[in-house]
């Protein structure tokens, strides 16, 4: 990849504006020799625009920008750099322009920079922050890479994307070799992707010497990562501003009614600057946004616009500074509270932030392997993560951080670090995906935490009922094509399904739909009642998956027949459905749709209506969610799992729950255990379907119950050639799944 031809540009160039001192030459030569005179963009030969300098000057303020020297040097001298900043202190968006002037000082001879990110939204905005300081255009010299979201065309020298996305692409290219500087950002994160990645990477730079390989992360991990990776040079940047801290150990009990306190004390006060409020979940979220909204319209306007922003950290949304051009729009001042939980402290890219009020506990995600379902578990959030919060005020001067606990619970109850999500999460993909490498000869994976034994032999023990593994434990053909696909093992399997049972444009469609952000809008109280009655129009009796493949074809029809993109959001509002989520399926749907393709599996014209079509769908989704199956036990709506004993009932806003009619077997999509144990995505299936598509020795390890003892009356009673079927395909296992499975 060779830089970009130096040239001065004509004046119908797509780029860019000349610095404003020379704007406004006065005479064709005079305007020649101003052009000759201009400091030409290395990365795209063309000069330099006025706001660039704008840009540097803020810049070459940041905390990590008086390192610049000390880390080119050691990037030189170096394969390894560790980079250790508190947040905001610029590593995130510096780092890798560096890199990138790396790259170009020796012409690409290794390949380009790429730099890892855990969350969505700050791939994308850093990337376009970045394109922005490097004055070139995004999408091609800088650009982005996200699931289902590519910005990048062959000559981009610079590239963001998630730490799942680099996973992937080992898939492809396990060396990585059109790269020549790696950077892993947020390791404190403790992402499995990047977990995976920082263990994988080390065979890769043994097998390239050229490689470079920069690990940003806050300082609570460097001790750890020293020992992890050896003894290499190691950058450290301190924030230059002192953190107010104000702890309230009596405001815990009532954390509602202090953070309430604290924003209206904070508004009145006069003192200027956004609010970042963390909170422990996402329903807190809500209730917090309804209630600050209500209040705050009753507030004096002399005070200026309180402006609620609810963040959710796993929604595509980020807060960042206001531009120039919307503070002009609004000569009101206005002051944003942003509402978020765990995690959204990477989403904070905002220097407008001056106060922080921290309810030192979250609501995290522990998976059970026992009974294969996730717990939701309210806890302390660690000691790194109350720092990383307070350093979010690090980068402006007075910021106060409000502690809702006090310094011996701080002590006391929270962790050092983070978990890492590796133990805490359903290993199955993981699995998959090390099992895929392992053919290029990278599947002996130096973890910095190792995953539990017991999660990594029910990952591999669901891939075997998936057929995804062979008789000695490696990838199948068939588990070869599910890890194509960027999605759950599970939703994989249902894909190819598809192909045999003729539906795979429904199945797409409900891939999409699931893979997607939630499609209905988070309902404010009173909005509740009319909600309901607008979903009733999409509401398919055969279940929700039905009911999502409506609303897709739905959207589909109104985005061809609208006149506008106004009218297809207008038209989300009043049926009360997320159009940037629609939005999402559709892009999702159509990679789908291109994996297809590429890989060449059937596919038949869609068929949504017909009894066949239904009934092939229904064995689709049980071909590759056998493992997700709850009975009604008492005809009231309480099911229980057939893999374990946990009670649930349907979520309310179920096309059963709203129809007021509940089936005895369903299939269902999610389920957590919480303080309402609900099933989500569920469809009505017949037992008789079930012992059909379940692989028998599934069904053999099944835990008694009286669901078992009824689907096996079912099977005593089916047909003769079936039964025959299902010992033939007993006869072809082992007796236990674990002599199929070994662990690499």
């Amino acid at each position: 990849m060779e830089a970009a031809t130096l040239e001065c540009p004509n004046s119908s160039s797509e780029k860019r504006y000349f610095p404003e001192s020379l704007d406004s030459s006065d005479g064709d030569e005079e305007g020649v020799l101003a052009c000759e005179d201009l400091e030409l963009n290395p990365f795209d030969g063309l000069p330099y625009s006025s706001r660039y300098y704008k840009l540097l000057k803020e810049r070459e303020d940041l905390p990590i920008w008086k390192e610049k020297y000390s880390f080119m040097e050691k990037l030189l001298q170096s394969q390894v750099v560790i980079v250790s900043g508190d947040a905001k202190c610029g590593k995130s968006s510096q780092v890798p322009q560096w890199c990138a002037e790396y790259c170009l000082s020796i012409h690409y001879q290794h390949g380009g920079v790429v730099c890892t990110q855990v969350h969505k939204p700050t791939a994308v905005q850093l990337a376009l922050r970045v394109a922005d300081e490097m004055d070139v255009n995004i999408g091609h010299e800088v650009g982005y890479v996200i699931p289902f979201e590519n910005c990048c065309t062959s000559e981009t020298i610079l590239r963001y994307c998630t730490d799942d996305m680099l996973q992937r692409e080992m898939m492809s290219n396990p060396f990585l070799g059109s790269y020549g500087v790696i950077i892993l950002d947020d390791i404190h994160e403790r992402s499995i992707a990047t977990d995976v990645l920082l263990g994988l990477l080390k065979d890769v730079l043994l097998a390239r010497p050229e490689l470079k390989l920069i690990i940003n992360s806050s300082p609570h991990l460097i001790n750890k990562l020293s020992s992890y990776y050896g003894n290499v040079p190691l950058i450290q940047v301190k924030n230059k501003h002192p953190v107010e801290v104000v702890y309230l150990s009596g405001a815990q009990k009532e954390s509602f009614e202090s953070i309430l306190r604290l924003i209206f004390e904070i508004h009145h006060s006069g003192e200027k600057g956004d609010i970042v409020v963390f909170l422990a979940c996402e329903q807190d979220i809500e209730k917090a946004y309804e209630i600050v909204c209500q209040e705050g319209s009753n507030l004096n306007p002399d005070l200026g616009e309180l402006v609620v922003v609810p963040l959710y950290p796993k929604e595509k949304c980020a807060l960042f500074k206001p531009n120039d051009e919307t503070e002009k729009r609004c000569p009101v001042y206005q002051r944003r509270v942003v509402l978020t939980a765990s995690s959204g402290e990477s989403l904070i890219c905002s220097n407008t932030v001056k106060f922080v009020i921290d309810v030192g506990v979250e609501r995290r995600k522990v998976y059970n392997p026992r009974i294969r379902a996730d717990s939701l578990v309210t806890q302390p959030i660690s000691q790194s993560q109350a720092e990383t919060r307070k350093q979010l005020l690090g980068a402006s001067p007075s910021g106060k951080l409000f502690c809702l606990y006090s310094e011996e619970f701080a002590s006391r109850d929270m962790r050092p670090l983070k978990p890492a999500e590796m133990q805490e999460a359903n290993l199955t993909s993981m699995v998959l995906f090390m099992k895929r490498v392992d053919i290029a000869g990278l599947g002996h994976c130096d973890f910095m935490n190792r995953p539990a034994p017991e999660s990594l032999m029910q990952a591999l023990e669901d891939l075997d009922y998936l057929a995804a593994l062979d008789n000695d434990g490696n990838l199948s053909e068939f588990g070869i094509i599910m890890s194509e696909f960027p999605l759950d093992p599970q939703l994989s399997k249902s894909i190819l399904a598809s192909c045999e049972f003729d539906c795979v444009d429904e199945m797409l469609t409900i891939a999409a739909m699931v893979t997607a952000p939630n499609c209905f809008l988070h309902l404010s109280r009173g909005a509740e009642e009319a909600a309901l009655s607008s979903w009733k129009t999409f509401l398919h009796p055969d279940g929700d998956h039905f009911t999502l493949i409506n609303i897709y074809k739905a959207y589909q029809d109104t985005t061809l027949n609208a006149a506008s993109e106004h009218c297809v959001e207008k038209w989300c509002h009043d049926y009360f459905l997320n159009c940037s989520a629609l939005r999402t399926a559709e892009v999702i749907r159509a990679e789908l749709l291109e994996i297809i393709k590429r890989i060449e599996l059937p596919y038949t014209e869609p068929a949504f209506g017909s009894k066949e079509n239904t009934l092939n769908i229904k064995k689709a989704l049980l071909s590759g969610y056998f493992m997700q199956i709850a009975r009604d036990v008492d005809g009231a709506g309480n099911y229980l799992m057939l893999t374990h004993k946990q009670v649930a009932q349907l979520h309310p806003r179920s096309c059963y729950s709203v129809a007021g009619r509940m089936p005895e077997w369903v299939l269902f999509h999610k389920f957590s255990i919480a303080s309402n144990n609900y099933i989500r995505t569920a469809s009505e299936i017949a037992p008789e379907l079930f012992m059909q598509l379940a692989p028998q020795y599934y069904f053999s390890n099944l835990p008694p119950s009286e669901s078992k003892d009824i689907l096996q009356q079912v099977m005593d009673h089916l047909s003769p050639i079936s039964a025959t079927k299902k010992e033939q395909m007993c006869d072809k296992c082992p007796e236990t799944t674990e002599q199929r499975c070994s662990v690499q």
